[in-house]
């Protein structure tokens, strides 16, 4: 996969800062220091990372909620990007049925398309009896099964999936898991955050290490994954 034209996201030398949490100061918190990476088409890029090494900040870059602060960052025109993670994305307020509608349309779809995919969402998330409850009453299983639902209808060009493969139960994890390979196959592209190795490894092509904001490793699951345990040995 050499050939640019593939090159979907790329970052060079990126950082992205926060203002400290001390009161009346100008110092910043750089949550990324450095990051340079690609995501290419077709890709399964896997994040690995302790918490707190900028991980979840990285996906919400990738995805346009943050800008960097410095380098630079290239997304290919006409490229949609989606966002599953559980703290984003729903208004607790609204109902599953709402938030299906809202989140369908914010990437991409007519309201008349949304509302043709619900039956399929809610399907696939298998929590019917729900959709009309406010999300605020859903557990952590539920919203991450509707947010799965969204995103396989909507099908975005790069579906970021941020420590959500391990919630809900046996059965979805094992759907979950599924549906990705078969995005996978038709080509599409997944940035997948974990803490599983196994899962990134039996789902991914291709790791990315990141330490203190930097990304300090990358290359193919089998060279990445012995680093980085031979590493977590010795820390």
């Amino acid at each position: 996969m050499s050939n640019e034209s593939e090159i979907l996201i790329s970052l060079e030398n990126v950082g992205v800062a926060f203002p400290s949490s001390k009161r009346f100061s100008r110092e910043k918190f750089w949550a990324l220091k450095d990051v340079s990476l690609c995501i290419r088409s077709g890709q399964t890029l896997g994040v690995l990372g302790r918490n707190g090494a900028g991980k979840s900040t990285l996906l919400k870059l990738l995805c346009g909620i943050l800008a960097p602060d410095k380098g630079r960052l290239q997304r290919k025109a006409n490229t949609h990007v989606s966002l599953l993670a559980l703290q984003l994305g729903f208004m607790p307020q609204l109902t599953g049925r709402e938030n299906a509608i809202m989140s369908s349309i914010l990437l991409g779809m007519s309201r008349r398309e949304a509302y043709k995919r619900l039956e399929s969402i809610f399907a696939f998330a298998e929590i019917e009896s729900s959709m009309d409850k406010p999300v605020s009453t859903y557990s952590a299983g539920m919203r991450a099964r509707l947010g799965f639902g969204v995103a396989m209808e909507t099908d975005p060009d790069v579906l970021l999936v941020d420590e959500v493969l391990g919630v809900g139960d046996a059965h979805f994890r094992k759907k979950s898991s599924d549906m990705l390979k078969k995005r996978m196959g038709m080509g599409r592209s997944v940035v997948i955050v974990s803490h599983e190795l196994n899962t990134l490894s039996q789902l991914c092509d291709h790791l990315v290490v990141i330490e203190q904001g930097c990304s300090t490793l990358e290359g193919s699951v089998s060279q990445v994954l012995d680093v980085y345990k031979k590493s977590a040995e010795t820390k």
